[in-house]
This record gives structure tokens, sequence and C-alpha cells, in this order.
């Protein structure tokens, strides 16, 4: 079968067209930005990648047009593909209908941390098939996951590992893209508001997560934040499924931090202590993925107190804290921001490792809800461990960041451009300094420029 993917270079989409083409099929993509990481992966599977939106890229007519939720009407492919009647379905109705029957799917959704816990969970799995074979994971994770350096593989095992996000399917499917993954053990992570160009209020949101909930089958497993109450009340919306809940000193599985930065932690499970964890990553935020992992794990047949060594293997997600550099003496990081919740907790951890050392951080708005605004308040107080800020605010920022910077006291400026955002940095920072920049896009390779400008 030949398979036109539009939208193919964005995390996703590119999972997908990978794991088309470990299936055998002839698979070819469009996308407006055609560029590495994800094109060098998906050209050394032999997928041809063509750039932009045009009818041509779908002449001579392929067997099937797999979809982005990138995709809009008024898209020259897309009208073409309804034009001339081409058969076309959702990225995600696609893969829950051939990758993902007849394999137990573990399914991560919440407002933070799925990628770094696919990655965990794929990672735990991995490690439990070399004493279990069937739990060789298929995964499919928004990101690079570092053990693997692929975003997506099939998998010899039952499980299949894969990101689940709330955000909608396609411009012809309005649901959540979790909904078709009829996952068997699902892990509800956290629920915030976010996704304010889709969604009107946060209970919006809370449906979709009942919707997921409904698909968990009863023979299933829920793994649960013991802490998120928007959760419990997805939950008292109707649960038919075995829950089991996790958290630091709450929950049927807890964590009680050995060392105050997250790196170190005692795992209990029903009160029973399992063992000790000591890892790369900070923050409760990632104790918190960690526990999720576990259970999610164990849930599928792994033995939890054989997998806490493990941890220490894991290499996490690119542009998760991701260090870029060091350049007289400054520690620059690369981080995957997009909400409020997520910077607090960053540098919650990055604060409890480096004590009073500096940090400064770059912040970029660019999710759809930080461009709209929906996130202006409460970013003053998610940046209260950062002693300074700069603030990215370009010209077609439909809002005032000065509201934000007002509310640092002296503490954050903005800059127009990613050039004067460099400079102005440049000039606060000095040696044993840390500095974070925060976006969940490129920014314009700001956090490696700026280690060059460094040194």
């Amino acid at each position: 079968m030949r398979l036109h993917i539009l939208g193919i270079c964005g995390t996703f989409m590119g999972g997908v067209a990978a794991l088309a083409r470990e299936l055998g099929h002839a698979v070819e993509g469009s996308d407006a930005n055609v560029y590495p990481p994800m094109s060098t992966q998906l050209e050394a599977l032999g997928i041809a990648l063509m750039s932009g939106y045009t009818a041509e890229h779908l002449q001579p007519a392929p067997d099937l047009v797999v979809v982005g939720n990138a995709m809009t009407r008024g898209n020259p492919a897309v009208e073409y593909m309804l034009d001339e009647q081409l058969r076309y379905v959702s990225g995600p109705q696609w893969l829950g209908e051939t990758v993902l029957a007849g394999r137990e799917v573990l399914a991560v959704a919440g407002t933070h941390g799925k990628t770094t816990t696919t990655s965990l969970l794929a990672h735990l799995l991995d490690q439990a098939a070399k004493e279990q074979a069937d739990l060789a994971p298929g995964f499919l994770v928004g990101g690079v996951p570092g053990n693997f350096g692929v975003s997506a593989r099939l998998g010899t095992g039952r499980p299949f590992v894969i990101e689940a996000d709330e955000y909608d399917t396609a411009f012809f499917d309005k649901r959540s893209k979790f909904v078709h993954y009829r996952p068997r053990i699902a892990i509800l992570n956290n629920l915030e508001y976010d996704h304010a160009d889709i969604f009107p209020d946060v209970a919006a949101i809370q449906r979709q997560f009942h919707h997921l909930v409904r698909t968990v089958p009863g023979n299933g497993r829920l793994i649960v934040n013991a802490h998120d109450e928007r959760l419990a009340e997805v939950l008292a919306m109707g649960c038919w499924t075995p829950v089991e809940t996790f958290g630091i000193g709450r929950g049927d599985w807890q964590a009680e931090l050995i060392e105050a930065d997250g790196s170190a932690f005692k795992v209990m499970r029903q009160g029973e202590l399992l063992g000790e964890i000591h890892w790369p990553l900070l923050g409760n935020h990632s104790v918190m993925n960690a526990l999720a992992a576990l259970a999610a794990a164990a849930a599928a047949g792994a033995d939890p107190r054989a997998l806490l060594p493990a941890f220490a293997r894991f290499e996490s997600v690119k542009r998760r804290m991701e260090l870029v550099g060091e350049a007289d003496g400054v520690h620059v990081y690369d981080d995957f921001a997009h909400h409020p919740t997520a910077i607090a907790t960053t540098l919650a951890g990055l604060r409890a490792k480096v004590g009073n050392a500096r940090i400064l951080v770059a912040l970029e708005p660019r999710s759809n809800s930080m461009r709209l605004g929906a996130h202006a308040e409460a970013l003053a107080p998610s940046l209260a461990d950062a002693d300074a800020v700069v603030f990215l605010h370009r010209p077609e920022l439909p809002w005032d960041a000065q509201r934000v910077t007002d509310a640092l006291q002296g503490r954050g400026s903005t800059a127009p451009a990613v050039d004067a955002l460099l400079a102005a940095l440049r000039a606060q920072t000095r040696p044993g300094d840390h500095v974070v920049f925060m976006s969940n896009g490129g920014f314009e390779g700001a956090p490696r420029r700026f280690v060059e400008l460094l040194a």
C-alpha cells in the first residue's frame, strides 16, 4: 500500500510514518517544514519527503492519505484530497486500527510529562524484556528518547506504549487523539487547563479524559495521580476499571525523597518498601513521572523491584532540561516549556540542585495557549525561582508581556527578537550561572547560539 502522510515531520506524524514503513508500506509525505531531526530519521527509513502542501504531491493518487491535525480546510493538499474523493484517515485512527489493534496498549495521558513518562515506561519494559521477552515494547513518543534514538518502533512483544495527547484528532474529527487508542493500561498523570485554542474551559478537557476512561476495560488498570483533584472529578463521572494511585507521600505507589532535588528517593507500594531510585532527572514532577511509569510497567507484568536499577540508565528526551553546553563557567539548558506549571516545577527542581547559584530564564511564549495569553496571569508566579527573566516579546504577540515583567518586580525584561534576547542575557550572565531557554518550539536555535556566544 502507498501512503501519503500530510504533516509528516511533526513528531507524532513522523512516528506514524516510521511505523507504516516498518509494516512494509510505501510511505511518502508532505510538510511545510522539512528539517532535522525528524526529516533525517525519516530519510534514513527510505521515506520520500516533499516540502509544502500542493495538489501535485498527491498525483498519482496514493492508496490512502493519512492526515495530521495541523491540516486545515483551505490547505491546497486538503482541498485537492476532498475534491478528488481520495481515501483518507486521521493519523490517530490509522494508528489505532493498524498498529494498536491486538496489542496491549499502555497510554500515557496528562497535561504535563507525557513525553518523558512515555519514554521512561518504554525504557522500563525494554529492560524487563531481557528476562521476559514478551514485554519487548513498541512505542510512539512525541520526541526522541535518548535510550532509543528514534521516536517510534513496532517492537516484538505484546505491549505498545503511546503518548496519549488530548489535542484534537483532525479537521474532520474534533475528538481528542487518545480516544482512538483503546488502552488496557492508562496513566492519568495530571490535568490542567491548556490548549486554549480548542478548549473553552477545564471542564471540556475533563470530558475528553472521561471519554478515555470509558475505553479502558474492566480487566485493565488506571494509574492516577493521587494529588490531582481534577482527575478525581473525572473518575467521579464514572469508572469501571481498577485504579492505582501514585504520589509523594500519598497513594498506592509512594515516593519518599532522599534528595530534595528528586535525584534520589525511596519507593513504596501499598506501604511496602520496594527499594530506592537514583537517577539523573530532577524535580518532584520527575519523581511523579517515575512512579507512574513504574506502576504501569508492573501492571503490564514486570517485576517493579527488578526495574529500580534501570532508572539510573534512563536517558531523557531531547529538550527536557537538556544540558546543551557549558562555557565561561555557565551551564546552558534547553527545555520544552509550554505551561506555567511545567515552568515552575522544572525551575524548582533546578533550584533544589544548584542551591544559591543564579538561574536566568529566556522564555518564548510559543504554544497556542501562551500566544493567546491564557496563562499570562500565572507566568510571573511560575518564575519565582528565576533570578532574572528575558521574555521574547515578538511584535505579533497579541498581548502585552509588560504585565508579566512588571509582576517580576525588577527581575524581568523583554526583547523583541532572538538576537536582542541573546544580547540581553549575555550582558547579565556571569560564571556560575545556570541559563534555561524555555519554549515548545525551536527558539531559532537560541540555546546553542548562546553557548557559542559565551565561548
